[in-house]
Formats: C-alpha cells, sequence, structure tokens
C-alpha cells in the first residue's frame, strides 16, 4: 500500500480509537481517581509496548534519549492526567470537540519553534478556532452550571502539548521508527508513572470491588488500544505525512466523541454544535492553507 493511501487509513483508524477513548476515561473514572487513572494508563501501555517492541530501544542514539523523553511529556504523561481531570468537571463530548484545537497549536509551535512558514490564512485558521473554543467553553458553563468549565483550560492546554509533540517527532525523530520512539516513551515516563500512582494510593485499591474492576477493563482497552498500538500508529502517520495533517485526524474526533456522549445521556445543545463547526472550520482553514503552499 503506498503512503497516500496508508495515511488516510491510518488517520480513519485513529479517529474512531482516540474518538472513543474520552467515554472510555469517563467510565474508568468511576474507579479510580484522575491521578491513579493517569498512572495505570501509563503502566499498562508500557508492559504492552515492552512486550512488543522491547529491543526497538537499542535503535535510538544517545542525541535522540532527549527528544523522545521531550515527545513522551508532551504527547502521552502531561495529557493523560489533563484530560482525566478535565472529564471530573466536563462532558466527554466537549472534552473530544476542544481536542479538535491540536493543529491549530501544531501550526503556531511549527512557526514559533522550529521556523515552519506562517501564512494570513493560517493565522485567520488559529482565531477562528480559539473563538470557537470560547462560545463551546461559555455556552457549556451556562446549559451545565453543576459543571466547572474553568477545567476546559486543562483540555486546551493538552491540546497545546499534542501540538508540540507533532513537531517534535516530525523535526527532530524522523529517523526513529515510530514503534522505538513509542517505546522510548513508555520507557522514560514508566518510573514517574509508578511513583505516581503509589503517591496517589493505587497499592491501596479494592481491585475487587466491582466498580474497581470494571474500570481495570476499560482503563486496559483504553491503554492497549488507545494509547499503546494508537501511539506507534501516530508516529508513523507524522513521518509519512505532516504534523498538520496528521492532527487533523480531531476532524473525526469529535464526531465519535460526541456520539458516545449522547449515548451516555450527556447534553449537546446546538450552540454546542455551532462551536463544534466553528472550531472544525478553524482548522479547515489551516489545512487548506497548507494544501495551497503545496500546489504553488
Amino acid at each position: 500500500m503506498q503512503n497516500d493511501q496508508k495515511k488516510w487509513l491510518y488517520l480513519i483508524i485513529l479517529s474512531l480509537v482516540w474518538g472513543s477513548s474520552y467515554i472510555l476515561i469517563k467510565k474508568s473514572l468511576e474507579g479510580f481517581s484522575p491521578f491513579q487513572l493517569g498512572a495505570i494508563r501509563i503502566i499498562f501501555s508500557t508492559a504492552f509496548l515492552f512486550a512488543i517492541g522491547f529491543n526497538s530501544l537499542k535503535t535510538i542514539t544517545r542525541a535522540q534519549w532527549p527528544w523522545v523523553a521531550l515527545s513522551a511529556l508532551c504527547g502521552t504523561f502531561l495529557p493523560v492526567f489533563l484530560f482525566s481531570f478535565a472529564e471530573t468537571q466536563i462532558d466527554s463530548s466537549i472534552v473530544s470537540v476542544l481536542n479538535s484545537l491540536v493543529p491549530l497549536f501544531t501550526i503556531l509551535i511549527g512557526y514559533f519553534a522550529f521556523k515552519v512558514r506562517f501564512s494570513g490564512l493560517q493565522l485567520a485558521g488559529v482565531l477562528v478556532g480559539l473563538a470557537g473554543a470560547a462560545l463551546l467553553i461559555f455556552n457549556g458553563a451556562s446549559v451545565n452550571p453543576d459543571q466547572n468549565y474553568w477545567f476546559a483550560g486543562l483540555v486546551i492546554f493538552a491540546a497545546l502539548c499534542y501540538g508540540a509533540n507533532a513537531n517534535i517527532i516530525k523535526a527532530k525523530l524522523q529517523d526513529v521508527s515510530s514503534k522505538a520512539i513509542a517505546v522510548g516513551n513508555f520507557a522514560v515516563m514508566i518510573l514517574p508513572a509508578l511513583l505516581v500512582g503509589f503517591f496517589a494510593g493505587l497499592p491501596e485499591q479494592d481491585f475487587s470491588d466491582d466498580r474497581v474492576f470494571e474500570a481495570v477493563l476499560y482503563v486496559a482497552l483504553l491503554s492497549v488500544v488507545g494509547t499503546g498500538i494508537a501511539k506507534i500508529l501516530f508516529n508513523r502517520l507524522i513521518q509519512i505525512s505532516s504534523p498538520v495533517f496528521s492532527t487533523s485526524v480531531t476532524y473525526l474526533i469529535p464526531v465519535v466523541g460526541i456520539f458516545w456522549g449522547i449515548l451516555d445521556g450527556e447534553q449537546f445543545t446546538r450552540v454546542h454544535g455551532v462551536g463544534a463547526l466553528v472550531i472544525l472550520g478553524g482548522v479547515y482553514l489551516v489545512n487548506r492553507s497548507k494544501k495551497r503552499e503545496a500546489r504553488a
């Protein structure tokens, strides 16, 4: 299969997997605290990735390890805790929509940190996307007064982290295999995750409790498929396409996330829909600009 076909296949698979991750996080939080959930996700994912690719660590050079560590921090370690805390206060469907800001932050970080060219149309896309996020947050706060929409800032910061990670992989880890990047990321994170889990009381959890046991099943699915396998696919997608195309997976993630949220009884109003469309419109403008540059 050609790379041009592969990138679309990877994009669709990732949208389905990551679009379903938000409801899995919500369900996992019924048995674990945010710190416990973030830690156990990393622990499970590390076990899976070490089992399938531990030997790939040998291919990472000493000079590449600092970038692998920074990729781990931005691409997984911070976001798993940020999303966990965010979903204690706001609906999973709203979180999935706010994550659509990733391509916009990818453009901004690419310009300021890696000197990737920045067009007027891309700037317009960034501003439109941020306007959509603001609309979504303010409307959500009025529709769901019992939810603390300040926690939406955690999702926005996580989106910023994802944008940084996409640029790091493309600019600094292009010569490292997607599997080695993923395994290297979790090799860096496993000790901090074990410490977080220990101090968060994970060893004292009653795993015989039905709610905790059910949460473990959700976390296992989230970790192996949503983090482990998806991480390898995403790293490869960045390498065979571009950071902006790769993060455009967020076009489709909200569709899947909203679907699961509505099935779970979450509120999603017309204004929420308008805010989501405004964000996706901003992402479209950013990507449309990149296509024009490619044709020029």
